[in-house]
């Protein structure tokens, strides 16, 4: 396992929800970045974000991690669920919410 790989690995298995984004969360480099913080902080659920832009082993580490070409990536308590697209399609149809066990 590659030194970025468990950095990764340790991340993802050590924050029950953790954002790989572009920028913070309070400073997005990206609408599909921006859009899955709206999400999260409208679900009101604790979590984590990973600036890609600030390291280049994990940004492109990511996409091998997950196998998944883009950016942003949601991890929630180990498991890939998805990019920005599929946030919002959860997010709409409730089952995000239960997912990250939200009380929004």
């Amino acid at each position: 396992m590659s030194d970025a790989n468990a950095r990764i690995d340790a991340l993802v298995k050590g924050n029950d929800v953790v954002l790989f984004m572009k920028g913070t969360a309070l400073f997005p480099q990206c609408g599909f970045s921006s859009r899955a913080i709206a999400i999260l902080d409208h679900l009101g659920v604790s979590y984590e974000t990973v600036d890609v832009l600030q390291d280049q082993e994990i940004r492109q580490g990511i996409k091998e991690y997950s196998d998944w070409p883009t950016i942003p990536q949601l991890y929630v308590k180990g498991e890939f669920v998805g990019g920005s697209d599929i946030m919002m399609e959860m997010f709409e149809s409730g089952e995000l919410k239960t997912l990250v066990g939200a009380d929004a």
